[in-house]
């Protein structure tokens, strides 16, 4: 048998040292915002959309990846993270359909959720969850540990800042 493959992206965003996370019903887990790339898309272009209809809120990825001077090329956003998760396993363990997941780490300025696209979980499914939240959680573990790298990365970028700002 066949394992069908789509492309995903998922963007963990913070804000003041929380990340977003929704009760997704069909899964029965919490997840971040996220979904399949669309036909024409880019990966970092599919993850800021699905922000963007899920939550109602612009991000900005917290991106390091170095430009690379390529002529008639352009770089990426490199993802923190690839995951390859399977979605229907069959009974005799053949699996029958993946997501090849990019997995980006992303700011917001707001909490204030309001999706802003069709079919989206309610606001009330969302929730902020801090480091003191996500270790004493029974979330995933691999969504615990992406939502606290999210959090370092972006705490870090801040204290870039700050720094810079103090010169």
């Amino acid at each position: 048998m066949e394992t069908t493959r789509h492309f995903t992206a998922t963007v963990y965003i913070v804000e003041s040292g929380a990340v977003a996370l929704h009760h997704h019903d069909r899964l029965g887990i919490r997840i971040p915002p996220g979904g399949h790339i669309d036909r024409g898309e880019l990966p970092h272009e599919a993850g800021l959309r699905e922000v963007r209809e899920e939550t109602g809120l612009d991000a900005t990825l917290l991106d390091g990846t170095d430009d690379v001077g390529a002529p008639a090329g352009r770089t990426l956003p490199q993802p923190r993270q690839q995951m390859l998760y399977d979605v229907n396993v069959h009974d005799d363990g053949t699996v029958g359909h993946q997501h090849i997941d990019h997995v980006y780490y992303a700011r917001v300025d707001s909490r204030e959720i309001d999706p802003d696209g069709d079919d989206e979980a309610d606001t009330e499914a969302w929730a902020w969850y801090d480091e003191s939240d996500l270790r004493a959680s029974d979330i995933d573990p691999d969504t615990v540990q992406f939502a606290l790298e999210a959090i370092a990365a972006a705490e870090s970028l801040e204290d870039a800042d700050s720094g810079a700002d103090a010169d």
